[in-house]
């Protein structure tokens, strides 16, 4: 379950290129005007009995199929922070590519940041990683982590690794896309053993080596043969 307030995204580097959303192969294709969707207000819906739709106690991944941080949603944007503040029993999970924009639209109230939020930022390669992680480490939140998300090529995360909760990791997927290393997710679990935080390897990607081999993998099998490698540190953490 996604919370998607807004639809259309455009490309914001490189990891965009072959978007399971909006790539050249994919359903949305061609969707860049931002627009509401019909679940905007869905956080803080009711029934008729007065209880909301959507019960607390939940992780709800927040602009998973766009970015929070797009500009063309900066007026909506102080809504949605009003009902991330309303609804303090819910977890909102938020991925941008767009760390650059974090200042814009922020609450007045937002001071070091709400406990029920947790923000992560996407970096592809180390040119992203080196260019995105030092602002998002400088801004004021209460929880953050790291998606490296698809992953491009060998990263280097050391430098940032002390000042996020977690990290995820996963490969692209589509037909034009491009291969993931299972040495590069092990080299960025050997890094997070070694700075304490917890990891997770979220899915392969399409085209995933593995043993110098490799696989050609379903969309649908990708979540399943992650898991089954069994290297994610979750240390019983709920995440997604």
């Amino acid at each position: 379950m996604n919370w998607e307030p807004w639809t259309g995204c455009y490309q914001a580097s490189t990891g965009c290129e072959n978007c399971y959303f909006y790539g050249p192969h994919a359903k949305r294709y061609g969707q860049n005007t931002v627009l509401k969707t019909d679940k905007f207000d869905w956080p803080i819906r009711k029934k008729a009995n007065g209880d909301y739709n959507i019960k607390g106690d939940k992780i709800l991944p927040t602009c998973f199929a766009t970015d929070f941080f797009l500009p063309e949603a900066d007026e909506w944007r102080k809504e949605v922070w009003a009902m991330i503040r309303e609804r303090t029993d819910i977890e909102f999970l938020i991925l941008t590519k767009r760390i650059d924009r974090f200042e814009v639209s922020l609450p007045e109230d937002w001071g070091e940041g709400y406990d029920n939020v947790n923000i992560g930022c996407t970096c592809e390669n180390q040119k992203m990683a080196d260019y995105r992680l030092p602002l998002f480490l400088s801004y004021p939140m209460k929880r953050r982590f790291i998606a490296c998300a698809p992953l491009l090529e060998e990263i280097d995360l050391t430098p940032y690794l002390h000042g996020v909760d977690h990290v995820s990791v996963g490969g692209e997927t589509g037909r034009d896309a491009r291969e993931c290393d299972y040495n590069w997710i092990l080299s960025i679990r050997e890094q997070c053993i070694q700075a304490d935080k917890t990891f997770w390897f979220k899915n392969t990607g399409s085209y995933f080596r593995h043993d110098g081999i490799v696989e050609k993998i379903n969309p649908y099998q990708q979540n399943n043969r992650a898991k089954e490698l069994d290297i994610s540190i979750l240390n019983g953490k709920r995440f997604f």
